[in-house]
């Protein structure tokens, strides 16, 4: 029994991994303004590339809110065979690695895609999928499943007393409930894709660049591997600090709640639905858009996926290496926090929120520079960025359930005399199994398909598979490219189901 009050949960991980997240933050930020250019000022080509990302951000999350709405409404709304599955693969695009979705998009709508050789077969112009309409479509692509679930969960979580209500009083369900429901819902929606698209370095460096069609992170990226001007790429990365921090303040402001009453969570029932043929084909077209471009990258590359060169399977060695640690650094930097009951732990978790890849990559290039050959530490810089950008979701998914785990029993592991270690491995871990299995499923997940600091960094004999894949799609090798995003796929849904998976074997309840 505990002679004298004292803290259960050890300080110095919380302490530890805050420094970590605010070196590989604010720490690569500081590094990015004190070596960036000021003196020269932001260039036309610069701007021209900041009014690109803002716009083309701005076109893809517009255009993926407003179509997932109908979807959203019709998945709402109906009740058919494969219902749930349609709604679990809406979640698979978060997890599916960028460069793998724009193959997949490629096989479509690229040059000798299925649509491009259907229109030349009719005599019609061909599609060209580069520029800006390719990268909106592709964040579409990428982004239409996330905003067709935040929006469905808007749907579901109106009580199902105020239909019944609604359909008493034959009042307009749409203008009495759905309405409101999506000022409050749509917003935070849009901002969230906003940023998202803001920091999608992968989707401008297949689908864009020249002058036209250059975003703030490809700049960088160029300035750093082909003019290898530092003042320049430090700059831009200030900007785009800048542009992702005033994007996360509006999604952190904008919030607004629903203030009618809550229901008694039964089973939400609809009457006299008009229009179930309009549904269906909403919900048949989004998934076709969807399904169809992943159906192909398993089709094609399937036949080659046995005959790929020997260079293939080590990237996806290095990928396997680098994702294994980065969920293991991002799992445990969020249990340090999770344990801590400080309040600047909220912010400090949210700040990779504000920082992109290739911020935190160019800070970390300018950092070792000086010192070591960046190519030789370009595992552990992509592994240890991967880590913090993913923080904030697995945070979002282990802090809740320590802090239950805190509220239920650190009273008694006082009592018991417990020490700091026996309180994290007899009585915390053993009941956030589910959690952090989830939340080291989604960092492994994102860190399988990174392309975004391993492109600084990397050379040919480090290239991970997401880079190798890039560099076959350059030259053109589109079989081979298939093949590899087939297998990419398969490593970042493996990587994810076996961490999640291992989370809820045996799980406390």
């Amino acid at each position: 029994m505990a002679l004298r009050p004292f803290s259960i949960a050890p300080r110095w991980p919380g302490v530890t991994a805050s420094a970590l997240v605010i070196a590989l933050t604010l720490g690569t930020l500081a590094a990015v303004a004190w070596r960036a250019e000021w003196d020269d000022g932001i260039s036309v080509a610069d701007w021209a590339a900041i009014r690109f990302t803002v716009l083309q951000a701005l076109a893809s999350a517009a255009f993926s809110t407003v179509l997932a709405i109908p979807v959203a409404r019709a998945l709402a709304r109906r009740q058919f065979a494969g219902r749930g599955l349609l709604i679990t693969l809406l979640g698979a695009p978060f997890l599916l690695p960028v460069i793998v979705a724009v193959m997949a998009l490629l096989t479509i709508f690229g040059r000798s895609g299925v649509l491009n050789t259907a229109l030349g077969v009719i005599g019609l112009p061909t599609f060209s999928i580069y520029g800006f309409h390719g990268v909106v479509l592709a964040h579409v692509f990428f982004n239409l499943p996330l905003a067709t679930r935040l929006i469905l969960q808007g749907w579901l979580a109106v009580p199902a007393e105020r239909f019944r209500l609604a359909a008493t009083l034959n009042a307009p369900v749409w203008q009495l409930l759905e309405r409101p429901m999506l000022r409050s819902v749509v917003p935070g929606t849009f901002l969230v894709i906003f940023l998202i698209c803001l920091t999608s370095f992968a989707v401008a460096l297949t689908l864009g660049g020249g002058p036209r069609a250059t975003t703030v992170e490809l700049a960088i990226y160029q300035a750093l591997r082909f003019d290898f001007d530092l003042g320049r790429a430090a700059l831009l990365a200030s900007v785009q600090f800048a542009l992702c921090t005033a994007a996360a303040l509006l999604v952190w402001q904008v919030s607004q709640h629903d203030q009618l009453s809550g229901g008694l969570d039964r089973t939400v029932q609809r009457w006299n639905l008009p229009a179930p043929f309009a549904d269906g084909i909403v919900i048949a077209l989004a998934a076709l858009f969807l399904l169809l471009p992943l159906g192909m990258i398993i089709v094609r590359g399937i036949p080659g996926l046995f005959d790929m060169p020997i260079s293939i399977w080590w990237a996806a060695l290095r990928s396997i290496a680098v994702a294994s640690l980065s969920a293991i650094l991002c799992t445990a930097m969020a249990i340090a926090l999770g344990l801590s009951t400080n309040r600047t732990v909220t912010i400090i978790g949210a700040l990779p929120l504000a920082a992109s890849g290739l911020v935190v990559g160019t800070g970390a290039f300018l950092l070792v520079y000086p010192y070591v050959n960046p190519a030789k530490v370009a595992l552990i810089v992509t592994a240890l960025a991967n880590a913090t950008l993913a923080l904030p979701f697995a945070l979002r998914s282990i802090a809740p359930a320590i802090a239950s785990v805190r509220q239920d029993f650190e009273r008694l592991g006082a009592t018991l005399g417990l020490g700091p270690w026996a309180w994290l491995w007899i009585v915390v871990l053993p009941r956030i199994r589910r959690p952090l299995g989830f939340g080291a499923g989604i960092a492994a997940a994102l860190s399988m398909g990174d392309l975004g600091v391993i492109a600084l960094f990397a050379s040919e004999t480090q290239e991970t598979l997401p880079l190798a894949m890039y560099r076959l799609m350059g030259a053109y090798r589109m079989e081979a490219a298939a093949s590899a995003g087939l297998l990419l796929l398969a490593l970042s849904l493996l990587a994810f189901w076996l961490c999640d998976r291992g989370g809820r074997a045996n799980a406390q309840l």
